[in-house]
């Protein structure tokens, strides 16, 4: 199984994994919020919710959010 096989696919399956991600370290979007400032972006809660549910997510957001996990790598069989 590929990576995707659309934009849109891709997309998608990268806001599932933050999401998942969220979860798993117990990170509420409000707390992603005040960890992202961290690294030069702010977001709200709100933002958050919208970008996630969207699917629209910028590489620079979905690497912010996991260097504020604590994420040191991750390989793209993962997303």
């Amino acid at each position: 199984m590929g990576l995707a096989t659309t934009e849109k696919e891709l997309a998608g399956k990268a806001a599932r994994f933050l999401k998942a991600e969220l979860k798993r370290a117990d990170v509420t979007y409000a707390d992603l919020a005040k960890r992202l400032e961290a690294h030069g972006l702010t977001e709200t809660e709100a933002s958050i919710a919208n970008k996630l549910s969207r699917g629209t997510i910028a590489a620079t957001f979905f690497l912010a959010t996991l260097a504020a996990l604590g994420r040191e790598g991750m390989r793209l069989e993962e997303v």
